[in-house]
């Protein structure tokens, strides 16, 4: 997160994703609206990455995760807006690129495992090797963590002190497991002091609302209050991947943070100037405008995604790539409803296949589709063919409810006269602690086979 004036801006992992690394802005950390994404190139799983602004630019130091390891890039602007330039590979490994600039203008990178280097000024490559400068925060032995996992440095200069914020304890795994720790130095080597207060934020139990929480950044909000903003999994919904946090902190008279002692699972004060219910964005589509980007993205697309959609007479038309979920790369997008409902217009060409999917990855999806002969069952990652009801054309129209956890299929010939699928599916295990890759259950639209496939009218629509 970045603030700038009265302006907050923040950027989080895109993973497989494209394009990626979606910027936000909010004037008072509760009602955000997407910018713009400032990565359009698929080069791996994006991981945690660092929003900076130095000397008139914009950067976004990110790692990213490929059969061939771990290197971090970066991305970088004039104007938050855009064009976005890059990524330019830093080669250099370790992974959570946290960006520092010291008294002196020099600029530097800290990375997982207490890892750190220098930037050379134009903020680009890396200057020298990488070293170690910190041993983290030793945890209780007995504590039910995933692993020491010591991640997501972000920096900050506070009075006499730079201060770096982590995680430890891993991202997922049992409940109790991420927490935010600190360390504070007069030199940005060290040596690190540990904060008395450690764990800053910390999980204690699986009761609590919100799992797993930590990778936070700390910023001064719009009332002069402190805050950590942070990750966390609700409370038996891993379907939804991780979701934001906000939490106030207070700053102690010997230069120390810690927790404000308010419940995240209840409402906080609202920020000065907030309001209560966040705008965000609306998730239906009606596709008279691009929302590819801000909205849609495509899962692990190949090179010239771009030419694979166009916008044409209110329809969203893709070209249809692979045979199934399995090899398919579908758009897709993230919500953090429990329970929701959505439906579309499906148009295929004659050996085209149109689906609409909850899908997870490439193993992991669920949903329905028709191909110009077959019904078409997607379950476990899975796929059945039965023969198509004689009153099914090639336009069709499929509707799917999520209620936490519970899908049910509908589909129609009319959009109006709709037909139950014999089969439900129980998603509750689509998630990260089975499959890995840090992903979310999301809403998708599919087009596979040959040909081209229509999509209109995509409505969505949160249930109680």
């Amino acid at each position: 997160m970045l603030k700038q004036g009265d302006d907050y801006y923040m950027v989080h992992s895109s993973f497989e994703s494209i394009p990626g690394l979606l910027i936000w802005h909010s004037k008072d950390l509760v009602n955000w609206e997407p910018v713009t994404s400032a990565l359009n190139t698929y080069v791996g799983s994006v991981w945690a990455p660092d929003l900076s602004y130095l000397d008139d630019r914009y950067y976004i130091y990110f790692p990213a995760v490929s059969e061939k390891g771990f290197t971090n890039m970066v991305v970088y602007a004039d104007d938050i807006k855009g064009p976005w330039h890059g990524p330019v590979d830093l080669e250099v490994g370790n992974f959570d690129p946290g960006h520092l600039v010291d008294k002196n203008g020099q600029r530097y990178l800290y990375f997982n495992g207490g890892n750190m280097g220098k930037l050379r000024a134009d903020g680009l490559s890396m200057e020298g090797k990488v070293h170690h400068v910190y041993d983290g925060w030793k945890y209780p032995e007995h504590w039910e963590v995933e692993t020491f996992a010591q991640e997501g440095p972000k920096m900050l200069k506070h009075g006499a002190y730079y201060y770096m914020v982590l995680a430890e304890g891993g991202t997922a795994g049992p409940a109790t497991s991420h927490m935010v720790i600190m360390a504070r130095s007069t030199s940005p080597e060290g040596p690190w002091e540990n904060s008395p207060y450690n764990p800053v934020v910390h999980t204690g139990s699986s009761q609590e609302k919100w799992w797993s929480r930590g990778h936070a950044t700390l910023l001064e909000g719009p009332d002069k209050q402190w805050y950590l903003v942070y990750h966390a999994y609700e409370k038996d919904f891993y379907t939804l991947g991780r979701q934001t946090l906000l939490e106030p902190v207070e700053w102690t008279a010997d230069g120390w943070v810690k927790a404000s002692g308010y419940d995240v699972a209840r409402p906080i004060p609202l920020p000065e100037g907030g309001i209560a219910v966040a705008h965000g964005q609306a998730l239906s589509d009606d596709f008279s405008r691009n929302k590819i980007g801000l909205q849609w993205k495509f899962f692990q697309p190949r090179s010239n995604y771009t030419e694979r959609y166009r916008y044409e007479d209110g329809s969203l038309v893709l070209e249809a790539e692979g045979n199934s979920p399995k090899d398919s790369s579908p758009l897709l997008f993230i919500t953090g409803d429990q329970a929701y409902e959505m439906q579309v217009e499906v148009d295929c060409d004659e050996n085209a296949k149109g689906g609409l999917l909850l899908f997870y990855n490439h193993n992991l999806f669920a949903g329905h589709g028709f191909s110009n002969n077959k019904m078409l069952e997607y379950c476990k990652g899975g796929v059945q063919e039965f023969p198509k009801p004689d009153y099914i054309g090639n336009r069709f129209f499929l509707k799917i409810r999520n209620n936490r956890n519970v899908v049910t299929v509908w589909y129609s010939a009319d959009g109006e006269n709709w037909t139950k699928h014999w089969m439900q599916y129980e998603v509750s295990g689509y998630h990260h602690n089975i499959e890995g890759g840090f992903l979310t259950l999301a809403p998708a639209l599919m087009a596979a086979g040959e040909g081209e496939v229509r999509f209109r009218d995509f409505k969505y629509k949160a249930l109680p």
